[in-house]
């Protein structure tokens, strides 16, 4: 007889482990499905080994600029196998430790390829033969794969995705990144610290094309300063491999000569055929078509994280975890609100966003005052010799409100979720009180300047 649970959750990523947990702390008896290594591929092949060669790559910087500290070091070059071997360690960490917290929530994990054959039904095809579970409720949060174009396709050697590219036993002499995104431009500042050669092609106007023109204004000056080019505007023909470097045709007519070509843009949502044939799962081009609720057109079926296409972000497949675990464990009334999801960019210097940008308030047709305030101006960040960059607030003249706050520098993803609690406010930061000198006082007077009340930056005509 085919082993029976209250929920079962597909996939391991952020969301599949937060769904699985959380349903499990509200009384279900839980299994997680997992075809790969737990943590799905933002702990494995994304978010974490990621931000751990990002760290190395950031230290090196900072040892090579240690003069300008007054501190004197005779050298300063990347260990390679040192910095892969640091990587690979702390993501065994992690899953391990997260393996030990599934299960001691009491949630099984089952290894193996789960195809959802009924609604309440879950084959799971092994290294030996299929087993068959039964659920009353069914969590789908099967992750995303990288994009491949068909001008480019992967061959994980000289043509690689974001996968192959932290994984490279040694470092390139050079590379061209297709895409100017956030995976593209945080390997980008990987690689271009550790040594190589580094251009970035992007096809739209500006690097980091979801958040405002400044941004990438800004991004692409600093970038330039770690050696980095940027082509903007700028589309890649085709690539072709030899003997030697591979060459790189741009549609200028130009060609790039290049050891390595990461092809980063974007991600596709990865949904299992035979499941969405056998449950006539509605679809959104290539994402599980859900309402608020997390809920697909299947009673009793869910979909969270990339499987849905909304945020391709860790936290927001957090979110929708939550959600969703709720939902299909009783609550039926919690519902997903990406208005307040933050966006965070790891790259040198960091970016990070919540609510709207100014362009969108412009599309919108709202008329807005942005409030600025500039790292080099404060305390604490002259003193680390991190001025780089500024943040703006944008307020909605019409309502009094905050409506989205913008931030690149130095550790600006520590600061948005403090951000987060000024979006809907009009209530005046003036009284709140940031301990000085802290980065975090740029912050207060970004936001103050929106109200046309910062002590530090000159009036406003």
């Amino acid at each position: 007889m085919a082993e029976k649970f209250d929920v079962v959750v597909i996939g391991s990523g952020p969301g599949g482990y937060a769904a699985a947990i959380r349903c499990a702390q509200r009384g279900a008896l839980v299994a997680v499905v997992e075809k790969g290594f737990i943590g799905g591929t933002c702990l494995n092949c994304g978010c974490i080994p990621s931000k751990a060669l990002l760290a190395s790559a950031h230290t090196l910087l900072s040892v090579k600029h240690a003069a300008m500290m007054g501190v004197d070091v005779t050298s300063a070059t990347a260990n390679w196998p040192k910095m892969q071997a640091r990587k690979d360690a702390i993501v065994a960490g992690f899953r391990k430790g997260l393996t030990g917290l599934i299960q001691g929530h009491k949630a099984k994990i089952l290894q193996g390829v789960a195809i959802v054959t009924a609604p309440n039904k879950v084959k799971i095809e092994t290294d030996n033969s299929p087993i068959q579970i039964q659920a009353d409720k069914i969590i789908l949060a099967t992750g995303s794969e990288p994009i491949e174009l068909s001008a480019v396709p992967f061959d994980g050697q000289t043509i690689i995705s974001s996968k192959e590219a932290l994984e490279l036993p040694q470092i390139p002499s050079s590379m061209v990144i297709v895409g100017g995104g956030v995976i593209g431009c945080e390997l980008a500042c990987v690689y271009a610290a550790a040594g190589t050669k580094v251009t970035i092609v992007e096809a739209l106007s500006q690097l980091i094309p979801m958040e405002d023109e400044w941004v990438g204004r800004l991004i692409e000056r600093e970038f330039k300063k770690l050696g980095i080019d940027a082509l903007t505007s700028t589309k890649v023909d085709s690539v072709e491999k030899t003997a030697g470097p591979a060459k790189v045709a741009l549609e200028s007519g130009q060609t790039i000569e290049v050891e390595k070509v990461l092809v980063s843009v974007g991600r596709r949502p990865v949904v299992d055929k035979e499941t969405v044939e056998a449950l006539n799962l509605k679809m959104s081009d290539s994402a599980i078509a859900v309402n608020e609720k997390m809920a697909t057109n299947v009673p009793g079926v869910y979909a969270i994280g990339d499987a849905v296409g909304t945020t391709f972000l860790a936290h927001g497949a957090f979110a929708e975890a939550e959600v969703a675990a709720v939902n299909a464990t009783g609550g039926d009334k919690r519902i997903a609100d990406y208005s307040l999801i933050p966006r965070a960019v790891y790259t040198f210097p960091e970016i990070a966003s919540v609510g709207k940008t100014e362009d969108a308030c412009k599309n919108e047709g709202l008329e807005i005052s942005v409030g600025r305030s500039f790292f080099k101006a404060n305390g604490r960040s002259v003193a680390h010799n991190e001025t780089v960059g500024q943040i703006r607030v944008v307020r909605d003249n019409s309502t009094t409100k905050i409506v989205g706050v913008t931030m690149v520098g130095a550790m600006v993803t520590e600061l948005i979720a403090a951000a987060r609690a000024l979006i809907g406010t009009s209530k005046e930061i003036t009284e709140i009180s940031f301990p000085h000198p802290t980065v975090s006082e740029v912050l207060k007077e970004a936001a103050e300047d929106a109200f046309g009340l910062s002590l530090h930056n000159p009036p406003k005509p």
